[in-house]
């Protein structure tokens, strides 16, 4: 036998190491929360994530876009009748990939915390790292489309000589003209934010355990 194979744990050792951990309170604790960390990023799907209103003079009361993770809804053919004078490209246009693979990817995410959580292994904690930051690459993507569309204005449009480039704003107020525009963060993306701390927790608690039976292996031994 190699000198490697006898610093190698035997796999009645490795198993060992496994229940030591499992029997943890603090990693009953992570698996409680990275199982509750997939469960409330699935839920933030069925909820908007982002909120424009659009305030125009001949609109008193606002026309509004609401953005899940894989479709908009609301005042968009309206947006898109305004944003044509100045040469903005449809809304509908935006993200057609992203919105195209967000349920496939929010399944798979979920499906990697859920792993993270029973499997016993601490090389799999990149899974989770998906899910901890999908909020803020929803922003950032959110704020490339944006910024593309308000820099990439039709030249040819009625009003394109009145209108310079610009980003609208992704989160609070902008205004371009005579229109102005708020924008808010909704539940889903708050409820993905809380998906993403839970993983954080989940992970904290995980190595927590892992120390913890290190220790009693350790104390064993000795």
């Amino acid at each position: 036998m190699s000198a490697a194979e006898m610093t190698q744990p035997s796999e009645s050792e490795q198993l060992s190491a496994i229940a030591r951990i499992s029997r943890q309170p603090s990693f009953r604790v992570s698996t409680a929360l990275l199982i509750a960390a997939a469960a409330v990023l699935a839920i933030s799907t069925f909820f908007p994530y982002w909120k424009m209103r659009l305030n125009a003079p001949q609109y008193p009361n606002g026309l509004f876009v609401t953005v899940y993770v894989n479709y908009m809804e609301g005042d968009v053919a309206e947006i898109d009748g305004l944003n044509h004078y100045i040469g903005m490209a449809p809304l509908g246009d935006a993200a057609k990939i992203e919105r195209a693979i967000a349920p496939i990817a929010m399944v798979v995410i979920g499906l990697m915390i859920i792993g993270v959580a029973f499997i016993h292994s601490k090389w799999l904690a990149v899974f989770a790292i998906p899910a901890m930051t999908f909020p803020f690459i929803f922003i950032g993507d959110l704020w490339v489309w944006l910024w593309y569309y308000g820099n990439n204005l039709d030249p040819t449009a009625a009003l394109s000589g009145a209108i310079k480039p610009f980003t609208p704003a992704v989160l609070g107020t902008g205004v371009v003209g005579q229109f102005s525009t708020t924008a808010v963060l909704q539940p889903g993306w708050y409820l993905a934010l809380m998906a993403a701390i839970l993983a954080g927790l989940g992970l904290r608690y995980r190595r927590v355990a892992r120390q913890a039976a290190e220790k009693a292996a350790a104390a064993a031994r000795g």
